[in-house]
């Protein structure tokens, strides 16, 4: 996989932060076949995304094949401040990792 990138936007409106976060990811099934070899591509998939805030998990998602590629994610929780930091992060079934860390604004 080329990239591993998770962008990600947190606003603070009223005391609920509001979370949007794009991650890259081909997010292959395992059932789909190679256009040229016929053989089908192996499974490929984000299993756990997991946000955090001053080291509390405010969100933890189990994903499996059903969700699309580069697959967008929203959320909101309360107990946060305005700079504060947020950390976005998934695992994926290779072994495969990417996080993401922004300020709250």
């Amino acid at each position: 996989m080329a990239k591993k990138k998770i962008r990600v936007r947190a606003k603070l409106k009223g005391n609920v932060v509001e979370v949007k976060a794009l991650m890259s990811h081909p997010m292959e099934t395992g059932l789909r076949k190679d256009k040229k070899t016929g053989k089908k591509i192996p499974a490929h998939f984000i299993k756990e995304v997991v946000a955090e805030h001053k080291g509390n998990k405010v969100i933890v998602a189990h994903w499996g094949v059903a969700i699309s590629k580069n697959p967008y994610i929203a959320f909101k929780f309360t107990g946060a401040a305005k700079g504060d930091t947020l950390k976005v992060s998934w695992e994926d079934n290779m072994g495969e990792s990417a996080s993401a860390e922004v300020k709250i604004g």
